[in-house]
Protein backbone atom coordinates (compact mmCIF):
# COMPACT_ATOMS: atom_id res chain seq x y z
CA UNK A 1 0.00 0.00 0.00
CA UNK A 2 1.50 3.65 -0.95
CA UNK A 3 2.44 5.29 2.55
CA UNK A 4 -0.78 7.68 2.65
CA UNK A 5 -3.29 4.62 2.95
CA UNK A 6 -0.88 3.11 6.02
CA UNK A 7 -0.44 6.71 7.52
CA UNK A 8 -4.01 7.56 7.06
CA UNK A 9 -5.31 4.37 8.69
CA UNK A 10 -2.57 4.45 11.42
CA UNK A 11 -3.93 7.66 11.95
CA UNK A 12 -7.55 6.65 13.06
CA UNK A 13 -6.72 3.35 14.33
CA UNK A 14 -4.47 4.70 17.29
CA UNK A 15 -7.79 7.16 17.77
CA UNK A 16 -9.98 4.70 18.62
CA UNK A 17 -10.72 3.85 22.39
CA UNK A 18 -9.59 0.93 24.07
CA UNK A 19 -12.29 -0.83 23.78
CA UNK A 20 -13.19 -0.62 20.36
CA UNK A 21 -9.38 -1.09 19.46
CA UNK A 22 -8.59 -1.65 15.23
CA UNK A 23 -6.52 -4.23 14.24
CA UNK A 24 -5.77 -4.57 10.57
CA UNK A 25 -5.59 -8.38 8.97
CA UNK A 26 -3.93 -8.40 5.61
CA UNK A 27 -4.51 -11.08 3.14
CA UNK A 28 -2.36 -11.72 0.56
CA UNK A 29 -3.54 -11.61 -2.35
CA UNK A 30 -3.49 -14.67 -4.98
CA UNK A 31 -0.39 -14.37 -7.65
CA UNK A 32 -1.76 -13.49 -11.02
CA UNK A 33 -0.63 -15.90 -13.40
CA UNK A 34 -1.38 -16.04 -16.86
CA UNK A 35 -4.30 -17.80 -17.95
CA UNK A 36 -5.82 -18.20 -14.55
CA UNK A 37 -9.20 -17.56 -14.16
CA UNK A 38 -10.43 -14.70 -11.83
CA UNK A 39 -12.89 -17.09 -10.18
CA UNK A 40 -10.46 -19.44 -9.40
CA UNK A 41 -7.70 -16.45 -7.52
CA UNK A 42 -10.76 -14.99 -5.88
CA UNK A 43 -12.40 -18.36 -4.33
CA UNK A 44 -8.40 -19.05 -3.22
CA UNK A 45 -8.43 -15.07 -1.23
CA UNK A 46 -11.65 -16.11 -0.07
CA UNK A 47 -10.20 -19.35 1.36
CA UNK A 48 -7.54 -17.15 3.26
CA UNK A 49 -9.95 -14.73 4.39
CA UNK A 50 -12.22 -17.18 6.46
CA UNK A 51 -8.88 -18.62 8.05
CA UNK A 52 -7.86 -15.28 9.21
CA UNK A 53 -11.68 -14.07 10.69
CA UNK A 54 -12.26 -14.66 14.42
CA UNK A 55 -14.19 -17.69 15.36
CA UNK A 56 -17.77 -16.28 15.70
CA UNK A 57 -17.11 -12.78 14.89
CA UNK A 58 -19.87 -10.56 13.43
CA UNK A 59 -19.09 -10.41 9.18
CA UNK A 60 -18.86 -7.02 7.74
CA UNK A 61 -18.63 -7.28 4.01
CA UNK A 62 -18.07 -3.88 2.52
CA UNK A 63 -20.15 -4.20 -1.18
CA UNK A 64 -21.40 -1.48 -3.21
CA UNK A 65 -24.19 -3.24 -3.55
CA UNK A 66 -24.54 -3.36 -0.08
CA UNK A 67 -26.93 -1.23 2.74
CA UNK A 68 -26.16 2.51 2.74
CA UNK A 69 -26.13 3.87 6.35
CA UNK A 70 -25.47 7.53 7.53
CA UNK A 71 -22.81 8.10 10.66
CA UNK A 72 -25.20 8.41 12.83
CA UNK A 73 -27.10 4.70 12.11
CA UNK A 74 -23.34 3.30 12.30
CA UNK A 75 -22.83 4.60 15.71
CA UNK A 76 -25.94 3.17 16.82
CA UNK A 77 -24.98 -0.49 14.96
CA UNK A 78 -21.36 0.01 16.75
CA UNK A 79 -22.71 0.48 20.10
CA UNK A 80 -25.10 -2.79 19.29
CA UNK A 81 -21.17 -4.49 18.87
CA UNK A 82 -20.28 -3.65 21.85
CA UNK A 83 -23.20 -4.45 23.59
CA UNK A 84 -23.30 -8.02 22.28
CA UNK A 85 -19.60 -8.54 23.32
CA UNK A 86 -18.60 -10.09 19.21
CA UNK A 87 -15.52 -9.45 17.51
CA UNK A 88 -16.21 -7.51 14.38
CA UNK A 89 -14.46 -8.20 11.27
CA UNK A 90 -14.59 -5.95 7.91
CA UNK A 91 -14.04 -7.42 4.91
CA UNK A 92 -12.65 -5.80 2.05
CA UNK A 93 -12.41 -7.16 -1.22
CA UNK A 94 -9.35 -6.97 -2.86
CA UNK A 95 -8.07 -5.78 -6.95
CA UNK A 96 -10.79 -8.59 -8.07
CA UNK A 97 -13.63 -8.24 -5.64
CA UNK A 98 -14.72 -10.65 -3.47
CA UNK A 99 -16.05 -14.70 -4.04
CA UNK A 100 -19.71 -14.57 -3.56
CA UNK A 101 -19.95 -16.71 -0.96
CA UNK A 102 -18.28 -13.98 1.08
CA UNK A 103 -20.82 -12.02 0.57
CA UNK A 104 -23.92 -14.23 1.45
CA UNK A 105 -21.91 -15.27 4.69
CA UNK A 106 -22.02 -11.99 5.75
CA UNK A 107 -23.88 -11.05 8.56
CA UNK A 108 -23.84 -7.09 6.75
CA UNK A 109 -23.44 -6.19 3.67
CA UNK A 110 -22.10 -2.27 3.52
CA UNK A 111 -22.02 -0.08 0.79
CA UNK A 112 -19.77 3.18 1.71
CA UNK A 113 -20.96 4.64 -1.59
CA UNK A 114 -22.47 2.89 -4.94
CA UNK A 115 -18.92 3.62 -6.36
CA UNK A 116 -16.20 1.35 -6.95
CA UNK A 117 -13.28 2.34 -4.80
CA UNK A 118 -9.90 1.02 -4.29
CA UNK A 119 -9.33 -1.31 -1.60
CA UNK A 120 -6.81 0.62 0.37
CA UNK A 121 -8.26 3.81 0.41
CA UNK A 122 -11.66 1.76 1.68
CA UNK A 123 -9.48 0.51 4.69
CA UNK A 124 -9.23 4.42 5.05
CA UNK A 125 -12.81 5.24 5.19
CA UNK A 126 -14.12 2.42 7.37
CA UNK A 127 -11.33 3.26 9.85
CA UNK A 128 -12.41 6.94 9.68
CA UNK A 129 -16.27 5.71 10.17
CA UNK A 130 -15.29 3.71 12.97
CA UNK A 131 -13.68 6.42 14.17
CA UNK A 132 -16.13 9.33 14.13
CA UNK A 133 -19.41 6.42 15.55
CA UNK A 134 -16.81 5.75 18.24
CA UNK A 135 -16.64 9.91 18.83
CA UNK A 136 -20.89 9.95 18.75
CA UNK A 137 -21.08 7.46 21.23
CA UNK A 138 -18.79 9.46 23.81
CA UNK A 139 -20.37 12.50 22.72
CA UNK A 140 -16.66 14.06 21.43
CA UNK A 141 -17.37 16.99 18.99
CA UNK A 142 -15.82 15.17 16.00
CA UNK A 143 -18.73 14.82 14.81
CA UNK A 144 -21.04 18.09 13.45
CA UNK A 145 -24.44 18.07 12.93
Amino acid sequence: MPAWIEAGFGEYAKRMPRETAVELVQIRPEPRTSGAPVERLVAAEAKRVRGALPQGSFRVVLDERGQVCTTKALARRLEAWQMAGRDVAFVIGGPDGLEEGLRREADWLWSLTPLTLPHGLVRVLVAEQLYRASSILKNHPYHRD
